[in-house]
């Protein structure tokens, strides 16, 4: 057992429960692209932001024009060996909390229950204006019979679920509205500049109050609705471990961080964990 191995296994042994953080890195084995390079920067376009998305038709066409072709990529994806060896720490009694920065909905296919998807699912289309709520299959189904041509275009996929088509390709795009109130339509996810519902936040914070350290994977934590996890663990006095190959925004008040091989090294170690006994469960919910 190397030193790192022996490091992260120690951290495992000492604080038994764990609320767990988690970002695009983790689906990266599924087929979805990160948003960033090893030193934090942007891979693609920028991403729809929340207030032009409301205001602009044209961000509206633009979205629903690149999310026609990246939407698939996203619903067929399948969990990998990280969400499954999650799935099976979550088994162990290891976490208070899954919270996802993903919104493929990912851990709950490889069968992790306790889950909060921090920035929404990507499956579920809601209306802003009177809340209907639609399947994202069903919106596809409506964009591509209203946009049969575009069916055509090919691209590549990006991690929120849309494609990198140009200006034109988008242009004509027809939208889909609400059938019900022929509303603004909205996939049920926060964009950048949007707000997370801070029940989600309340829920997650308890979670971390009740476990006994913070576990980030796969995430650069750059986006503050993750970031501010990481500084309730500092103020709270508990261990944070990062296992992401990249910089991330809190390094520097990381307790240990995993770079090289991080997500084989928890898969391998993690392997090895025996179950906690339900009354150390028990204590560890309690803990904080």
């Amino acid at each position: 057992m190397n030193k790192i191995t022996s490091q992260l296994t120690d951290f495992f042994s000492q604080h038994p429960r764990w609320l767990v953080l988690t970002g695009a890195g983790i689906s990266a084995d599924s087929g979805i692209p990160t948003y960033r390079d090893n030193s934090g920067t942007w891979l693609r376009n920028r991403p729809i932001q929340h207030q032009e998305f409301i205001q602009q038709r044209e961000s509206r066409q633009r979205y629903w024009g690149r999310s026609m072709i990246g939407w698939p990529n996203v619903r067929d994806a399948r969990c990998n060996a990280n969400h499954s060896a999650l799935a099976d720490f979550e088994r162990s009694g290891r976490t208070t909390l899954i919270v996802t920065q993903n919104v493929d909905r990912l851990h709950q296919a490889a069968g992790s229950e306790h889950v909060v998807d921090l920035h929404g699912r990507l499956d579920r289309v809601r209306c802003l204006d009177c809340g209907a709520g639609y399947e994202r299959d069903r919106v596809q189904h409506e964009l591509e019979k209203l946009n049969p041509r575009h069916r055509d275009f090919e691209a590549m996929a990006r991690p929120d679920g849309d494609a990198d088509l140009s200006a034109q390709q988008v242009s004509n795009v027809k939208i889909w509205d609400c059938e019900a109130c022929g509303g603004v339509l909205k996939p049920d996810v926060v964009f950048f500049g949007g707000t997370v519902p801070k029940e989600r936040v309340i829920r997650c914070q308890e979670a971390l109050t009740a476990a006994d350290g913070l576990l980030v994977i796969g995430s650069s934590l750059q986006v503050f609705s993750g970031f501010r996890f990481c500084r309730q663990a500092l103020e709270q006095g508990k261990p944070l471990v990062i296992l992401n190959e990249g910089a991330t925004r809190a390094d520097d008040i990381a307790s240990l961080k995993i770079n090289a091989r991080a997500l084989t090294l928890f898969r391998e170690v993690t392997a090895s964990l025996a179950p906690l006994m339900q009354h150390r469960s028990l204590q560890g919910t309690h803990h904080g």
